[in-house]
């Protein structure tokens, strides 16, 4: 942005004085110093600086605003005057800009941009949004295995401007059935005459169209990849997702799991730009589903009156207690959902998660039970109260660890975002538990130092 606001002063003499002089002052600027420029600027601006420059260069730029920003563009200037733009767009960009359209908007555009472009978006619709097949580029660079390494290199001088990545090459017979790659690296160092069958790998990684983005994401992590193909059930070479469409994943899946840990729906858009009754719309159900749950808090101390009337002390380490519970459940909750994001756990580790949680439970616990043992001793109460409260502290960190660990692979097992089980979700059932541990020990404690009186 620090670029964006040094030159916009210079751009907007320009824009009302010769804006032809636009393209020498913004040759050397980085695309994204650029779409910050436009967002600096006023609508007419910012459409007469794209105007000014090549097609293919706006597209760079209008490709890296956000949603909101293309369709208030669209909607203020037509369909027709960003068409040259929006076809010199990557297709996957296109799809994504054209699917967020209102409908009529989103279909005029189509009618309107290149023929090409427009089959393009087509082909890229067919797929779920959230699925290799939705994420695909079609530009890449497709070469005959039996082309020379010299040839592939001038195919590449010819094609690759339109391409989305140059990296790897791909091998592929006349039935676009996909038959290797090779990077451009090994097609550089190549033997003169080498023929790109003798310089390509058979052993391509590949991803069916259907496949979920976070899938896709952890394998291009993985094996380190810019790029993996996408093919079909026939070996037939259908585009290509690259290392940019990925990191984009990568936030929106983090964004997600971030705002559910919250106990907060997912939002598209980021805090400023969403409205004021979305944000609260968003935040409601689960505030509602969080209260409606702590009833049964209510009710567990309701349950345990006579306990708490008789032993006033209890009530004094009652949040202490439940506190206890609920953090430990949420620690358990955040390292179990990140493992299962980043694919390090799946449904199988169950008992080695059980093991681990339950020990650490253990461990946890009787470390805090001592802290908590010093704390009643040192102001003093009942006898009995310090063994009540370190074995209820131990008792409330062990469930807590163990709800908190298991229940993300319940829900992923159901077929639920283990992200559901948010902090506060874990935080309040952990709540109700305490409650009931803490009360029943009580309960049993204070009897037996009532019996042995």
């Amino acid at each position: 942005m620090r670029v964006a606001l040094a030159i916009v002063p210079e751009v907007r003499e320009l824009l009302h004085e010769d804006p032809s002089q636009l393209g020498e002052l913004l040759d050397e600027i980085h695309e994204e110093d650029l779409a910050d420029l436009l967002k600096l600027l006023d609508d007419e601006e910012a459409i007469t600086l794209l105007e000014q420059l090549e097609a293919h260069e706006a597209a760079d730029i209008f490709e890296r605003l956000d949603e909101q920003e293309q369709t208030e563009l669209v909607s203020q200037f037509g369909a027709e005057r960003l068409a040259p733009i929006v076809s010199e767009m990557a297709p996957d960009d296109r799809t994504d800009f054209i699917e967020s359209l209102p409908d009529e908007v989103g279909d005029r555009l189509l009618e309107t941009i290149h023929p090409e472009a427009a089959a393009e978006v087509a082909e890229l619709l067919a797929w779920p949004e959230d699925t290799a097949g939705g994420r695909m580029t079609t530009n890449l660079v497709r070469l005959s295995p039996n082309l020379t390494a010299e040839d592939v290199i001038e195919r590449i001088r010819a094609e690759g401007e339109r391409a989305e990545t140059i990296y790897y090459v791909y091998g592929v017979e006349d039935d676009d059935r996909l038959a290797g790659v090779a990077s451009l690296r090994d097609v550089i160092l190549a033997p003169r005459g080498a023929r790109l069958h003798d310089i390509m790998s058979e052993n391509v990684y590949t991803v069916a169209p259907e496949t979920d983005q976070e899938d896709v994401a952890r394998m291009l992590r993985k094996y380190d990849f810019v790029a993996m193909p996408v093919v079909d059930d026939k070996g037939r070479l259908l585009g290509l997702i690259t290392i940019d469409d990925v990191m984009d994943v990568i936030k929106e899946e983090q964004d997600e799991d971030v705002h559910r840990l919250g106990g907060i729906e997912p939002m598209e858009e980021t805090y400023f730009r969403t409205s004021f009754m979305m944000l609260v719309r968003r935040r409601a159900p689960w505030l509602v589903v969080l209260f409606i749950g702590q009833f049964l808090t209510e009710s567990a101390l309701r349950h345990y009156d006579p306990v708490l009337q008789a032993v006033t002390q209890l009530t004094y380490y009652l949040p202490l207690i439940i506190s206890t519970g609920g953090n430990s459940g949420s620690q358990s909750a955040t390292l179990i959902i990140r493992g299962l994001a980043t694919g390090e756990i799946v449904l199988g580790d169950w008992a080695r998660v059980l093991l681990r949680e339950v020990g650490q439970g253990l461990l946890l616990g009787v470390t805090l039970a001592a802290l908590a043992g010093l704390r009643v001793w040192w102001l003093g109460g009942i006898e009995g109260m310090n063994y009540t409260v370190g074995l209820a502290v131990i008792s409330v960190v062990l469930v807590g660890c163990t709800v908190g660990g298991m229940l993300p692979l319940v829900l992923r097992r159901a077929g639920l975002d283990p992200a559901t089980s948010s902090a506060p979700f874990i935080a309040t059932l952990c709540d109700v538990l305490g409650i009931v541990l803490y009360m029943t020990i009580a309960g049993f404690i204070m009897e037996a130092v009532v019996v042995r009186r």
